[in-house]
């Protein structure tokens, strides 16, 4: 029995892709696990495995070896806030005395007030804080590189375009790679869906569109009540309700493209991301998802097997985790 047999109705207006028929939700919600798994046209793969977050690491800390050894420039755009795996990377740095005299690194996105002033470097909560103080800091201090090579978002770069400029001249005309995760409205960083900010007439014209300030949606309000920096309790009131992000640019300029969806809720494996992960990654490439443009050039998608499970429980009353 599909989800819509006994009850049509059309999804909330505020929602991404609320216009998809709902033959197409259900396509998208009920592809097997052996059906997932595809590398497209564009040389981008959908690979599923127990741990995405730990590949991520050990891929993250592999190119930076390789800046040192092979003595080669390497600029990479990191997803926030991620403590775990920066403190992973930067214990393999220390462990294995890489030198980051080569490494550029950019931090994808911070938070900013109602006025568009942008959260400072000391901001516990903050992502550019996360990403200098568990990562940056925690590099030898003879291993790590001048602290002007660890880039964020600031109230001096926050103008339309002026972060994916510095990205472009430090990496040739764009970052070697880009770590990224969906978020529940399938935006990439803060690039949500039917901002004023990321408006475009065309897909290819959201595709030239730069860093920058935008106001962010309602689910994504949500979801960041849900993190830790902001109690983890649906504190939907401690969330700022702007930000300063990287653009569509950044993603089509990346080199190559690593994403990782496996955000759980709880031990039981419930998530709100299983949804727009598939819609991501099965569903059409377009401004609706802005994450689905990371099909559009080389790159991988780990998905993991806690979010490659299947929507059982809706149909049948089991409980997720008895699936």
């Amino acid at each position: 029995m599909g989800l819509y047999d006994e009850f049509r109705f059309k999804p909330a207006s505020f929602l991404p892709n609320c216009n998809l028929p709902l033959e197409e939700l259900e396509r998208i919600r009920n592809i097997k696990r052996e059906d997932m798994e595809y590398t497209n046209e564009n040389g981008f793969s959908v690979k599923i495995t127990l741990q995405p977050y730990s590949i991520m690491a050990a891929d993250l800390f592999h190119r930076i070896y390789l800046s040192d050894v092979e003595d080669k420039p390497f600029t990479f755009i990191c997803p926030n806030q991620d403590p775990e795996e920066y403190s992973v990377v930067a214990e393999m740095i220390n462990r294995n005395n890489v030198n980051c005299r080569n490494v550029h690194a950019f931090a994808m996105d911070e938070w900013a007030d109602e006025d568009g002033n942008v959260a400072p470097i000391t901001y516990g909560a903050g992502l550019g804080y996360s990403f200098v103080n568990h990562f940056y800091m925690k590099i030898r201090e003879d291993l790590r590189p001048d602290i002007s090579h660890w880039h964020y978002h600031t109230n001096e770069n926050k103008g339309r375009g002026v972060y994916s400029s510095i990205i472009e001249e430090c990496g040739d005309g764009g970052a070697d790679v880009i770590y990224s995760a969906t978020g529940w409205p399938g935006h990439t960083a803060f690039v949500d869906p039917g901002t004023e900010e990321f408006a475009a007439d065309s897909l290819e014209e959201f595709l030239k569109i730069g860093s920058g300030l935008v106001t962010e949606t309602p689910l994504t309000i949500a979801e960041n009540s849900l993190f830790s920096p902001m109690g983890a309790s649906g504190d939907v009131w401690a969330v700022p309700p702007r930000a300063a992000t990287i653009g569509p640019r950044d993603v089509m300029n990346a080199r190559e493209r690593f994403e990782v969806h496996s955000i759980l809720n709880n031990q039981a494996g419930d998530s709100w991301q299983r949804m727009i992960s598939r819609i991501e990654l099965y569903g059409p490439i377009s401004m609706e998802c802005p994450a689905s443009i990371f099909r559009l050039g080389k790159g991988t998608c780990y998905v993991s097997e806690a979010i490659a499970k299947p929507f059982k429980s809706w149909y049948n009353g089991i409980p997720d985790w008895e699936i």
